[in-house]
């Protein structure tokens, strides 16, 4: 079975690095994009990815607002917040919607970590 991960940020260079090292690393997911939050919203309704890696910090609703009104029609998809937004505030936000809390930069180990959490439940 193919799984879909939808990477959401509203920087076009992260989105590109995140799907660079995950096609590598998973080449037989499906890769889609969002670069905003209102963007995964909609197309978390239509597509219903597996995975999800979320930032925080994007112009309009926030990451964590995505999460909470993904979470009103979808339970099910794994979220990561992949995110340089460290706050401890923040991550006890991540913490209380039940979704892992990565640290940017996108780099190999965090893009891992991601993608460990993502297949932990399969």
């Amino acid at each position: 079975m193919t799984q879909t991960l939808l990477v959401v940020d509203d920087s076009k260079v992260s989105r590109m690095m995140i799907k660079a090292k995950v096609q590598q690393l998973q080449p037989t997911w499906t890769l889609l994009e969002a670069a905003s939050g209102e963007e995964a919203v909609a197309m978390v309704r239509v597509s219903a990815p597996d995975f999800i890696t979320m930032d925080v910090n994007m112009p309009g609703i926030n990451g964590f607002e995505a999460v909470e009104q993904i979470r009103t029609f979808n339970t099910t998809a794994r979220i990561a917040m992949l995110t340089a937004n460290i706050q401890e505030a923040s991550r006890d936000q991540a913490a209380a919607l039940q979704v892992t809390f990565i640290k940017k930069p996108a780099t190999e180990p965090a893009i891992r970590e991601a993608i460990g959490y993502f297949l932990a439940a399969t």
